[in-house]
């Protein structure tokens, strides 16, 4: 089971987000918020608030703690790009482009350590031909 939640034209270049990204996918949601708690880029905030929305719609929705939870995904795209101009000199407008992002997180369900442990092969002991 997927929880997804997404932070759609957030004012930030893609660039930038993914650094923030990058260091929290595949860690438990636990260590995740923590990570994002003390990371020092502007992207970290959003982010963290971001995956907090996630927990909430998993424990609201689907009724799964936080502790079963862990990040499968977290992809971060561009969004729409806002164009200004500035001028320079001998009157050229040179352009600005102010990028936005688009980020999609994705929550996978852990496995439960009962449902992990596997049967062990059954060892047939031959006997020895002599």
């Amino acid at each position: 089971m997927n929880i997804t939640a997404k932070l759609n034209d957030y004012r930030q270049s893609p660039r930038k987000v993914r650094l923030v990204a990058t260091l929290v996918k595949g860690k438990k949601v636990e260590d995740a918020l923590s990570t994002l708690t003390y990371a020092v880029k502007r992207a970290a905030d959003p982010l963290k608030s971001l995956m907090m929305s996630a927990v909430a719609n998993a424990k609201n929705n689907f009724n799964i703690e936080k502790e079963d939870l862990f990040v499968k995904d977290f992809s971060v795209d561009s969004g729409a790009i806002l164009y200004r101009r500035m001028p320079r000199a001998r009157g050229v407008a040179y352009p600005i482009r102010k990028r936005t992002s688009h980020v999609t997180l994705v929550l996978g369900v852990k496995e439960h350590a009962e449902a992990k442990k596997a049967k062990p092969a059954k060892v047939s002991k031959k006997k020895a031909v002599k």
